[in-house]
């Protein structure tokens, strides 16, 4: 038995003790940390340098932020717009063109393979069937979709019928993520989703007749009015419908940062204990159902991909979360969108008409980002490892980046002194291994590499690790 099939641990007092706020790594250095300093010139530059480079490209993943949704549901913390008007879909759908066209214009023309794609937001599905065709054909005009790619898409089954997931599958998306959360009605009306189970599955039915390759589930533990019995209840349901992957999300109020969630009462939140409960009942019936976790709050059949990719060595996290791709460039499109070219991420301005204008101008819309030190791409790399495989080993860093890692990393092998007496991890010659009880708590152990968060630790502005 290995660290990574050796069964998860689920230990409440250790929890309690190492639940910290904290960053969830889908990148690092973490978003909070870009700046204007880095703008749009400083993104064309990178873009330059990998068209001047032909040894150093990468395979793309690409990354479309549609925020449209008809609806607002209380808990999001998403860059979204509620409207009906699809009149504003289509007129982002132009510019999405525009952005399209000027990121391709940057790159060689043959440069242009994409082996992952994703549409996120927001509801990708608000698109109506003629808005999403024009979007794919705009992708295709600038970009080649490799047959053996991974296309997914994040789907609100309330927005979605049989006809439009066999259209999903024309337009080329083999994955899909539904978005479920709960199905206790208290708990629905609490964030103003109803959402009911038979159009939640009838759309998970389609993707299968329609050959989608994985089919992901999205839960949500600590909303209002919820609590372990009824979420027993849910899980049981969304089990017996065999989804692929499952996410099991922490959900994070932060009502000053997030005005949606003002609407949510925080007498309502289930209590500390009951938080725990639902987690703990979560991962028992996961894993007795044959599920692997494979990092913070996802878990897989052990056939998917994600798990095959998990003990291969090969599985990557990034801004879509886990991902079997480790070796793609990110460039991203719409509102917010985050891309990552090399050493360098780069994120769109955050509104429709900061959008547009720049567009308009002939100017690509990042706003802020970063280039990375070379300090930073190293503890990139010892991030994703511990966060993707809970495993440190010393001399795939040394040989890499040239360091001797016990003494480059001598602050932070002290400071893991305390988790390893408490059996979160061991620290063997020439690696670091995280145990079973410290699988769940990964975020923390992996914030004691993080540079930028020991020279300035305001940790509020993170969610709790669990």
């Amino acid at each position: 038995m290995t660290h990574l099939t050796a069964p998860l641990v689920f230990d409440e007092a250790l929890i309690r003790r190492f639940d910290i706020n904290g960053p969830r790594y889908t990148s690092y250095p973490t978003a909070d940390r870009f700046g204007p300093d880095f703008d749009a010139g400083a993104y064309r530059r990178e873009l330059a340098r990998r068209r001047d480079d032909p040894r150093g490209r990468r395979p793309f993943s690409l990354y479309f932020h549609l925020p449209f949704c008809s609806t607002i549901c209380y808990y999001c913390a998403c860059n979204k717009i509620i409207t009906k008007d699809h009149g504003r879909s289509a007129k982002y759908l132009k510019y999405l063109g525009k952005e399209l066209a000027l990121q391709a214009s940057l790159l060689e023309p043959d440069d242009n393979a994409v082996e992952q794609l994703h549409w996120g937001g927001g509801t990708p599905t608000f698109l109506s069937h003629d808005e999403m065709r024009r979007l794919m054909a705009l992708t295709r005009q600038h970009f080649r979709l490799l047959d053996d790619g991974e296309y997914s898409i994040e789907v609100d089954p309330r927005k979605v019928d049989r006809v439009t997931v066999g259209l999903l599958a024309e337009l080329g998306f083999n994955r899909m993520s539904v978005g479920i959360q709960d199905f206790d009605e208290r708990v629905q009306r609490a964030i103003n989703r109803v959402q009911g189970e038979e159009e939640s599955f009838a759309v998970m039915d389609a993707a299968r007749a329609s050959g989608f390759k994985s089919i992901s589930v999205d839960l949500i533990y600590g909303l209002p009015r919820q609590s372990a019995a009824g979420f027993d209840r849910t899980l049981d349901r969304v089990l017996a419908a065999s989804p692929d992957r499952l996410s099991i999300y922490n959900y994070a109020h932060l009502p000053a940062l997030f005005k949606p969630q003002r609407r949510i009462s925080g007498a309502d939140l289930p209590a500390p204990d009951e938080r725990l409960r639902i987690l703990a009942l979560a991962i028992d019936k996961l894993t007795a159902a044959g599920y692997v976790f494979i990092g913070m709050d996802h878990f897989a059949r052990p056939d998917d991909e994600l798990a095959a990719a998990q003990r291969a060595g090969r599985l990557h996290r990034n801004f879509q979360g886990y991902s079997t791709h480790a070796d793609c460039d990110m460039l991203s499109f719409g509102i917010t969108a985050i891309g990552k070219v090399g050493n360098v991420y780069g994120q769109n301005v955050r509104t429709l008409d900061e959008y547009y204008a720049r567009l308009d101008e002939g100017v690509l819309p990042v706003f802020r980002g970063i280039a990375l030190t070379p300090d930073d791409a190293l503890r990139r790399s010892v991030i994703q490892s511990l966060m993707c495989h809970f495993e440190l080993p010393f001399a795939a860093f040394e040989q890499e980046y040239g360091i001797d890692f016990g003494r480059h990393f001598a602050p932070e092998l002290a400071e893991l002194g305390e988790m390893e007496q408490a059996g979160l991890l061991r620290v063997e010659p020439g690696r670091i291994v995280v145990l079973p009880p410290g699988r769940i708590l990964v975020r923390a152990i992996s914030m004691v590499f993080d540079a930028r968060l020991r020279a300035d630790r305001p940790r509020n502005r993170y969610s709790k690790v669990i």
